[in-house]
């Protein structure tokens, strides 16, 4: 049922319902921009203060997220022109006006319920699952807030949740909007359906020349190659220069003495915990402990599954007592130890001893390691000879021969999927290379293309291969497909509708279907999203619910199948929404209710932006 309502949701009913709770947002705006709110303050809502420090965290978030998508950070032009800005203030400025409003019921928060909150966030859990300190400290530390900061925080988000359980709590939809979601989402139909295929209809005849060339004509767009550079390309880095590096074995072999410690694999251990909340459950392991009974036994007895933390070297337990605990214990033994939460039994299910591979084991990853230090001390000097190389004109595969560097060709198109030739370049550097491919002019100097980490690519071109349309000799066996399969599918479409004409006339499905040689199926019953095996698919129900009880029609489905079907039963929602799915509706209801009332009270409180403090704010740590 959710899932149809989630259906529901993103149809247009959904959407209109929607917008009814929504429109409040829709039109807002940023306007009265004024500045002279201070140079540390970016925007005001009523009494509440935007800060610049608050502002710039919560845009640097955002940035973040964006840049991930990109592949690069946003300057402020480009961030201004997709509304990042305004974004991130219309969020604070909805936690400003919720502040503001706060402060007038003079609602607070106290110093057990922001301890609790603490405790529960689990940014700042350890191994176990509860809070560690200094995972605190860390956490705060690296994301630039300090103490004080993030208790002001949460204290602001646990008065705005004060407000909105208090405001909306009881807020539902009318019964009548949830018998008419009821209906829409839970009515269902079954339809006896035959599916048609080329062998109902004649074969269509083969074109002639003169319909492939006019049939050519009008689809030209659909038929044409795309622009094609022959490129010889060689990759200058720290992994392709250590590629051409060979060491002797001594040489190796002294690597791997210098190295095999840092090698070694730490022991690591599989640990298991059972929390011994209960008084008769403790003194069971505790009893079980003294007589050297079984912890596998224990647990049977007990009733309880352990918890597993996984298999961890000491360094990645954090609680002190639980590595010193289990990492002094025997594979198979248990300890009893203290924990926040009270004792706990700590079992050791396995242990992976410590470990040391042999030269003959890490033989490559020793060589590769010479090379990399080897191509390391001298990658700039060989980046300026191959430099000084190509501004003599230098062809690839002379300055390649010198250094013993590969070249390797290959046609490529402006996506740059071809320059997967390369071994050494990373997918997310293909469009740069192929846009310097796509800009280079014959007969130019060709600058080389700096990727990160002191790599780079130079290439030559060799030829271009402009995109052009393509003739019917070249592509007559794609048209003559093409007018065929057009040609079956009108036939079908036109036998489908003879099919419903018939029906509505009264002829049984079932007779129609013997004329045809086909077999009648019939459905389960489906909802107006389809069915729940995936044999009526949204457009053919769709098309079912199209019409009234006794509804006939053809579609053709998302699988490309022609079906010909009517309707021999239908379904009214003979219960109630279920109690999970009325409360999913009604907890929508109270967001977008939520969302309209946080909207007009900002707009009531008046939001003012102090535009050249924010402007500064932006090009100063991102850029113009």
């Amino acid at each position: 049922m959710l899932d149809g309502l989630r259906d529901f949701a993103k149809s247009w009913p959904g959407k209109i319902l929607g917008a009814f709770l929504l429109v409040g947002v829709a039109g807002f705006g940023i306007n009265n921009v004024i500045i002279d709110l201070g140079s540390n303050t970016v925007a005001r809502v009523g009494n509440e203060e935007i800060s610049a420090r608050e502002f710039l965290r919560a845009y640097q978030s955002q940035v973040s997220a964006i840049t991930t998508q990109l592949g690069s950070v946003p300057t402020t032009s480009q961030a201004e022109s997709m509304g990042l800005p305004t974004a991130v203030l219309l969020r604070l400025s909805e936690g400003a006006a919720l502040d503001g409003l706060a402060n007038q019921f003079g609602l607070g928060v106290s110093d057990a319920k922001l301890g609790q909150m603490l405790r529960e966030d689990p940014s700042f859990h350890g191994t176990l699952g509860t809070f560690e300190p200094a995972i605190f400290s860390q956490t705060l530390q690296r994301a630039g807030w300090t103490e004080a900061e993030y208790f002001a925080a949460r204290g602001s988000e646990a008065r705005r949740e004060q407000l909105a359980d208090t405001l909306f709590a009881g807020a539902t939809l009318p019964a009548i909007a949830n018998d008419l979601i009821n209906d829409y989402a839970t009515a269902t139909r079954t339809i006896d359906y035959i599916a048609l295929n080329e062998t109902n209809i004649e074969t269509p005849a083969e074109p002639g020349e003169a319909e492939l060339a006019a049939y050519l004509a009008d689809h030209q767009s659909e038929y044409r190659t795309v622009e094609t550079r022959k490129v010889k390309l060689l990759d200058l880095s720290l992994a392709s220069l250590a590629a051409t590096k060979s060491f002797d074995e001594s040489a190796i072999s002294a690597e791997y003495e210098r190295i095999k410690d840092n090698l070694t694999t730490p022991e690591r251990r599989t640990i298991e915990q059972v929390a011994l909340n209960t008084p008769e459950r403790q003194a069971l392991f505790e009893q079980g402990l003294a007589a050297g009974d079984d912890f596998g036994a224990l647990i049977a007895q007990a009733g309880v599954t352990p918890s597993s933390l996984g298999t961890l070297a000491r360094a990645q337990v954090t609680d002190t007592r639980l590595a010193d605990a289990a990492f002094a214990l025997d594979e198979g033994a248990f300890a009893i130890i203290d924990g926040i939460g009270g004792k706990r039994a700590v079992h050791v299910a396995e242990i992976e001893a410590e470990g040391q591979p042999s030269l003959d084991e890490v033989r490559a990853e020793v060589i590769e390691r010479l090379g990399t230090a080897s191509a390391r001390n001298e990658i700039s000097d060989v980046l300026d000879q191959i430099e000084e190389l190509r501004a003599a004109f230098q062809p690839i595969e002379a300055i390649a021969g010198r250094f013993g560097l590969t070249v390797h060709e290959a046609d490529v198109t402006v996506s740059g999927a071809e320059l997967s030739v390369l071994p050494n370049l990373a997918p997310a550097d293909y469009p740069r290379v192929a846009q310097a491919i796509f800009q280079a002019q014959d007969g130019q100097l060709i600058p080389s293309v700096a990727l990160g980490g002191n790599a780079h690519v130079w290439f030559d071109l060799e030829a271009v291969e402009p995109a052009r349309d393509q003739t019917l000799a070249e592509v007559r066996d794609e048209v003559t497909a093409a007018i065929n399969e057009q040609r079956a599918n009108e036939a079908l479409l036109a036998l489908g509708a003879q099919i419903v004409t018939r029906l509505e006339n009264g002829e049984a499905l079932a007779d129609i279907a013997l004329e045809l040689n086909l077999f009648p199926q019939i459905s389960t019953p489906f909802t107006r999203f389809g069915s729940e095996d995936g044999t009526i698919d949204s457009t053919l129900a769709a098309a079912a619910f199209a019409g009234g009880p006794d509804h006939k029609g053809s579609t053709v489905t998302e699988t490309g199948e022609f079906i010909v079907f009517e309707v021999v039963d239908i379904s009214e929602p003979d219960e109630p929404l279920a109690a999970q799915a009325l409360a999913s509706i009604n907890n929508e209801a109270r967001t977008g209710l939520y969302s309209e009332f946080v909207s007009a009270l900002r707009d009531d409180a008046g939001l003012r932006v102090n535009q050249q403090t924010l402007t500064q704010l932006l090009i100063q740590n991102f850029g113009e």
